[in-house]
């Protein structure tokens, strides 16, 4: 949530404040707030599509602090849109905020948009750290809440919204969390964190010994993410707020000053709602208690035991137990294991995709991976047509329609998606969503590659970690606008050998460990480390940015398909900055396997990367010729390639061609 300009307001007086040395206590942490700070105070490159391996370091040093002062985290992550829709039109305008923002970055302006891929990255960073984490059902707030004062421990987040909820051992906000500065306690070897709690106690009595039941009709009638009641503007413009000595900091903390002093003077929120009412109309009044009231309860304490979560890998609550949803995906959903994306495609039949720093002059980066998010619906809708989730479609024979909310050049617009009608041999026994995970591997990976447009055979000879992304790459080389050329496909091959030259060269095994790889590895880094001009280059920018569209939604349909595919290693996969680098040295005429001539091992990587590519594509599909493509060409016979290509362009169609994609689309503002 957020309660507008509280957080600032509070920040200006350090009598709201302790100081403490954080040491030896649990603590929950907001996991969005948490990996959101992260990426941005860490100066990490926004223009170049995310360097998730420079964020993974960064990850691993936080919770290794942590670990030193024996603070032991659990992260609470938010999960899927509220299904009642409160906060939907806050939502959307930060969405529409985003694609400005992203539009200004391109620009070379400034601003700060999340690389796509960071929320993935960082859940994986948290299960390889063994950090307990649980993903909600909708917006977490709450449910930090009702944990944190379970275990009587201090939440670390940076929203306002903690500065209203009555939080036993208090709020610590990440802004005043001094992670990166260890300290030792006098005469000891114990290390501490130094930190500030915001304390509700000296809130409240620097207002008066105002009754801390207030704040919450405080947030409601300021404005928050859920609420914003223009009848209350009424009240404002009649009502004279006792604002004291700080009306110099501009109206927005005159009205948060003002309006404290005022509902101090009321013993409960009962006896103030009463005289807020005495300055609207009359046939308003009842309409503007209850909402008041129901507004007020988004900050009560949830119904859900997260501890119970955290023991016993159990999460429920009165919302879920309504939907009737499978057990499988509730368990999936709580562990991270599936993506807010797909509760909300779900129960909402709506979703928003995030825009990337891409070319807006272009269709969104989203629009190539249309037909992969149709499988998802279809899977999704199609096979849970008899369950209360999906009633709407019962009686009807038409498929059902998700809306997807996405950019059109620098506008948000809405769009009606059709899902796909899925293939007949894998729904001809009618698979209901709650028996999905019975299905038999063999049926759900067909499913997969044939979405992805591959055949298994082209990924025997790559290492299964890679099986995914290099499916996803040949898809995203079929299909992406403007055309993948030769020097794209190079450099975005190359960061993943980069990742595999980080595993081998930080191994301590010596069978892995090759010093040659580590030299390589060590030119890799000077290749990112370079610096870049200022202006992007707008056409690679968003043929990557349609590549991290591609892999998203990949990662998602493996996932609702329980893993058919191993889940990649995402947090290597992925360098921006080098990629961005290797393709503007390319195109200038690098030769690429001049970066690998000290390692015939990650060479013959490269090759077989490269090679499982090219067999899905006809043979003058890039018209650049290389060493690089010669040299790999020569490992196999030019009569195997066409044979692998005409297998796999005539027999593994996507199940949705991305060329028809706008044949079903309705579009509206």
């Amino acid at each position: 949530m957020g309660i507008h300009g509280l957080m600032s307001y509070v920040g200006e007086h350090k009598q709201f404040f302790t100081d403490l040395q954080l040491r030896n206590t649990k603590i929950i942490i907001d996991g969005n707030n948490l990996f959101h700070r992260l990426y941005f105070e860490s100066n990490l490159d926004l223009q170049h599509g995310g360097d998730y391996d420079s964020f993974t370091d960064i990850v691993h040093k936080f919770f290794e602090t942590l670990s030193v002062c024996k603070i032991y985290p659990y992260v609470v992550l938010d999960g899927g849109c509220d299904l009642s829709d409160k906060k939907f039109a806050t939502l959307k305008e930060r969405a529409r905020d985003k694609i400005q923002v992203a539009y200004s970055i391109s620009r070379g302006g400034g601003g700060s948009v999340l690389p796509l891929l960071t929320r993935e990255v960082f859940k994986q960073v948290l299960t390889k750290l063994e950090v307990p984490f649980v993903q909600c059902f909708s917006e977490a707030d709450r449910d930090i809440m009702s944990l944190a004062n379970h275990w009587n421990c201090p939440v670390l987040t940076l929203d306002s919204d903690f500065c209203i909820f009555d939080l036993k051992a208090g709020y610590c906000p990440l802004n005043y969390f001094q992670w990166r500065n260890l300290c030792t306690c006098e005469g000891t070897l114990d290390c501490y964190i130094p930190a500030r709690c915001f304390s509700l106690e000296r809130l409240c009595s620097h207002f008066s010994h105002m009754n801390k039941a207030l704040l919450p009709l405080f947030a409601v009638m300021n404005g928050n993410d859920y609420i914003n009641l223009p009848a209350l503007e009424t009240f404002f413009s009649k009502v004279r707020l006792p604002v004291g000595g700080s009306g110099w900091r501009g109206r927005k903390h005159v009205r948060i000053q003002g309006l404290l002093n005022w509902l101090s003077h009321f013993a409960d929120p009962t006896e103030a709602i009463d005289n807020v009412l005495k300055y609207l109309k009359k046939h308003e009044r009842e309409e503007i208690r209850e909402l008041l009231c129901s507004s007020m309860e988004e900050y009560e304490q949830s119904d859900v035991n997260l501890e119970d979560f955290f023991q016993n890998g159990t999460y429920e609550s009165q919302v879920t137990r309504k939907l009737e949803l499978p057990q499988w995906m509730l368990e999936a959903l709580a562990k991270g294991h599936l993506s807010p994306f797909i509760s909300d495609a779900l129960l909402l039949r709506r979703t928003i995709l995030h825009v990337q720093v891409e070319h807006m002059q272009r269709p969104s980066a989203h629009t190539v991976a249309l037909p992969i998010r149709q499988v998802i619906y279809g899977l999704l809708l199609n096979a849970s047509q008899n369950s209360e989730v999906t009633s709407p479609s019962k009686q009807s024979n038409k498929l059902p329609i998700v809306r997807e909310f996405d950019r059109i050049q620098k506008t948000l617009k809405k769009s009606f998606v059709p899902t796909t009608m899925l293939p007949l041999d894998f729904c001809e026994d009618h698979r209901p969503l709650a028996i999905l995970t019975e299905v038999p591997r063999s049926d759900r990976l067909k499913l997969l590659l044939k979405t992805l447009g591959v055949k298994a055979s082209i990924l025997q000879p790559i290492p299964n970690p890679l099986w995914l992304p290099v499916a996803v790459t040949c898809y995203w080389t079929h299909y992406s606008e403007p055309k993948v050329k030769l020097h794209h496909l190079q450099a975005l091959l190359l960061g993943m050998v980069f990742g595999e030259l980080h595993r081998t060269t930080s191994s301590p095994d010596s069978a892995v460990f090759h010093v040659k790889d580590k030299m390589v590895y060590d030119q890799f880094l000077k290749w990112k480390e370079k610096n870049f001009q200022k202006l992007l280059d707008l056409d690679t920018a968003h043929t990557f940015c349609q590549w991290q569209c591609c892999l998203q939604m990949g990662l998602h349909l493996n996932q609702l398909l329980s893993t058919p595919l191993p889940e990649p290693d995402l947090t290597r996969l992925y360098c921006g900055t080098l990629v961005h680098r290797l393709c503007k040295e390319l195109k200038s005429g690098y030769a690429a396997e001049n970066l690998l001539l000290s390692s015939p091992k990650m060479n013959q990587l490269y090759c077989d990367l490269l090679h499982a590519v090219k067999s899905t594509v006809p043979l003058d599909f890039f018209q650049e010729t290389t060493k690089t493509t010669k040299s790999c060409k020569n490992k196999q016979t030019t009569s195997q390639a066409e044979t692998t290509r005409q297998h796999a362009t005539l027999e593994a169609q996507p199940v949705c061609d991305v060329n028809n994609r706008f044949a079903s689309l309705m579009v509206e503002d």
